[in-house]
């Protein structure tokens, strides 16, 4: 969920350990997790919201598809699928034989 693995998990209940003692850890423990609860009502709450002001055409709208990095890849994506169903040929390109100059337009420079 907050791309925390193995490592950063041991480190995390390591630094606990050392802060609060062995005695506080479980209250610790208690604390982060009805901390993490409600953090998760507060994302769903705000989704409903969302929802309910979107309207209908929304109803299926995820807090994660407002990720600026999901939606980059949704377009690119969608781009690269809508090249595969273009129809034109392709425009091949060739090489300059040697001593050949580009093609030069007047009106594009």
């Amino acid at each position: 969920m907050f791309g925390v693995g193995l490592p950063e998990l041991a480190v995390i209940i390591f630094v606990a350990i050392l802060v609060g003692g062995p005695d506080k850890l479980p209250r610790l423990a208690k604390q982060a997790g009805r901390f993490v609860r409600q953090l998760r009502g507060f994302a769903n709450q705000a989704r409903d919201e969302l929802r309910d002001q979107l309207g209908p055409d929304y109803a299926d709208l995820e807090l994660r598809d407002l990720d600026p990095r999901t939606i980059v890849r949704k377009q690119i994506m969608e781009a690269m699928e809508d090249e595969d169903d273009d129809p034109r040929p392709s425009r091949r390109q060739r090489s300059l034989a040697p001593g050949e100059l580009p093609p030069y337009d007047v009106d594009a420079t």
